[in-house]
């Protein structure tokens, strides 16, 4: 499948969030090719959120990318695992979404190398279990996501979107309590 066009990601941030469900996350690399589908996202919506690393316009060799156009990976490195972003919004508006958990489609086998699971379920189901098992890495920073070999493509289409608050972000006020994470309805693959 061809990645999807950079037009694409030109939407608002929480529309992206939502329109990034049930696309296809696609890994090419020398191992083999691996893909998932979207089933949870997390918006974050720049200086105006305290859950955001731009907050306040916060403007760092991190969180730089995040001032670029809308469709770059952002990648960054939380405790021990690499997460992904979409960059989204305009050039310095620093918007992004969290990819949070994908269901596996292609290469299962060379995810489950590279993560060995008991159940298949735990393989995908968090932002740093699904960077590990897609060989997804720091080196992705930057990355557009509408071109080879780290790329998204149209999926499927999801039958219901649920929406919530976001997870692991209890320090930062009432951003904590916004409903900016969005999932597929009953997914067994979904964070939690």
């Amino acid at each position: 499948m061809d990645p999807l066009d950079e037009e694409f990601f030109q939407m608002p941030t929480i529309d992206l969030a939502k329109a990034l469900l049930g696309c296809l996350l696609v890994k090419e690399t020398e191992e083999g090719m691996t893909s998932g589908y979207i089933v949870e996202t997390e918006a974050y919506m720049g200086p105006h959120d305290r859950a955001a690393h731009s907050f306040n316009n916060r403007r760092t060799k991190r969180t730089e990318i995040m001032y670029g156009k809308a469709g770059l990976a952002y990648t960054y490195t939380m405790h021990t695992h690499c997460l992904i972003n979409v960059v989204s919004a305009g050039v310095d508006e620093p918007h992004a979404v969290l990819i949070r958990a994908l269901e596996p489609h292609a290469g299962v086998d060379l995810m489950l190398k590279r993560r060995p699971v008991d159940k298949m379920k735990n393989l995908t189901n968090g932002p740093g279990k699904l960077t590990k098992a897609m060989g997804i890495t720091m080196e992705d920073y930057g990355h557009p996501l509408f071109e080879r070999p780290l790329y998204i493509t149209p999926g499927i289409v999801p039958e219901e979107i649920v929406e919530g608050k976001r997870i692991g972000i209890e320090n930062t006020g009432e951003a904590r309590d916004y409903p900016w994470r969005f999932w597929l309805k009953d997914n067994p693959f979904v964070s939690r």
